[in-house]
């Protein structure tokens, strides 16, 4: 017989360290155990997801049928995608944004995560930092550190309607400052940048050579008079080095069709088109066929979606802000509430410290049978996010269990 092997045995990673680091996405998680629960029996109301409750305008499915008789659709189509929809979109862009774009310059992803992947990835470089705005979205940090970068934060808070100055901006900067990412409308917040503050830091980004993401997939989804804001048409020099995220989800009730789209310089999108022709070739046709019907259209349907979400809005706003403890911003975008919790950190609630508000939305789960997500998620503790993209009776019902329950604190 042969000699032993004295080569170690010692079991090998089995999952790469870059995906081990990744969190998942906790809105998602949150929604997930709502929906567990609801399946359990219980009567449990989710204000988690980030997801309009509508269903998709009929004119945009029955394209989306035609699509799917159609043979021309069942084969492989460009990786940029359809040139009819990327015409659509310069046009969109045009109407609703006010500067042109060429065809050329438009990729259609799937979705707009897979927009903002590529955004990242395509300029960041191991060691790059990427100024985030906090709160920020919980995907945001996770695709920096998978492009190699390195995010810092620049929080703002309820006293701030959680938007951060060009101050605060010119204090996070470094020589090693690559990238600042934009939201407005924003998740998780539902705060509007105006166009004097977007002015501000669009000519501020422009005089340190710092490249801008800014995604836009909320834009028409705007209250109480606030005004359409596009960094690029007001500050045109920026478009060489700016990259536009947006996409069919919010705007046109569209979430699971999975069709977004990155604008941006050309030798920047042709890198993203490369990247995507390896990782997930095109975009289902059926759904592009769906997105041509959608982008192509008026606004009607939009509209309606819109006023249903304003009037929701103002009830949870009136609601949530009758609760003593919490300071309510009223949001002007997007379909969410941001409610800062600090006031309640230290105080009790049936026998529990709260320590946190991942403690407190550990609590309300519990015990008022709400799904709500922490603060943590988007960024520093002490505060709740809130979808009021649910029905009326929903946020009614949801939000008065939270009254209810929130009385209680000592």
């Amino acid at each position: 017989m042969g000699p032993v092997s004295t080569v170690s045995t010692s079991p090998a990673r089995r999952v790469s360290a870059r995906l081990s680091a990744i969190a998942p996405s906790a809105t998602l998680v949150v929604d997930a155990k709502a929906k567990a629960l609801k399946a359990a029996g219980r009567p449990v109301i989710g204000f988690g997801a980030g997801e309009p409750d509508f269903a998709t305008p009929d004119y945009i499915v029955e394209a989306a049928i035609a699509a799917a008789k159609d043979p021309a659709n069942h084969k492989y189509s460009p990786a940029k995608g359809l040139p009819a929809l990327r015409e659509a979109i310069a046009a969109k862009t045009l109407r609703d944004s006010g500067y042109e774009v060429s065809p050329d310059d438009i990729l259609v992803t799937n979705g707009g995560k897979q927009a903002v992947f590529q955004a990242f990835a395509s300029i960041l470089d191991p060691g790059d930092e990427a100024l985030l705005p906090a709160p920020y979205w919980t995907t945001y940090p996770e695709v920096i550190a998978l492009a190699g970068g390195i995010t810092v934060e620049v929080f703002a808070g309820a006293d701030q309607e959680y938007k951060v100055t060009v101050e605060q901006l010119e204090a996070a900067r470094t020589e090693r400052t690559k990238l600042l990412l934009l939201c407005s409308p924003s998740n998780p917040t539902g705060s509007v940048y105006t166009p004097a503050e977007l002015t501000a830091i669009g000519q501020w980004a422009l005089e340190h050579g710092i490249w801008v993401i800014t995604d836009e997939i909320y834009e028409h989804l705007l209250y109480d008079g606030a005004e359409p804001a596009h960094i690029v048409a007001l500050v045109p020099e920026l478009a060489d080095t700016t990259i536009v995220l947006n996409g069919v989800a919010k705007t046109y009730a569209m979430t699971g069709w999975r069709v977004g789209w990155m604008i941006g310089p050309s030798d920047v999108i042709k890198a993203a088109t490369n990247f995507q022709s390896h990782l997930s070739s095109n975009v289902a046709n059926v759904s592009q066929r769906a997105a041509l019907a959608a982008v192509a259209g008026d606004l009607t349907a939009v509209a309606r979606m819109r006023e249903a979400f304003d009037r929701r809005r103002k009830v949870m706003v009136e609601m949530l802000s009758a609760i003593d403890g919490l300071a309510v911003p009223t949001p002007r975008g997007a379909f969410y509430t941001y409610s800062s919790i600090e006031a309640l950190i230290g105080k009790s609630l049936r026998g529990t410290v709260i320590d946190s508000s991942a403690t407190l939305a550990s609590l309300v789960l519990e015990h008022a049978e709400v799904a709500v997500v922490p603060g943590e998620a988007f960024g520093p503790s002490g505060f709740l996010r809130l979808s009021y993209a649910t029905s009326d009776d929903a946020i009614t019902e949801g939000v008065g269990r939270l009254q209810a329950l929130l009385a209680e604190v000592a």
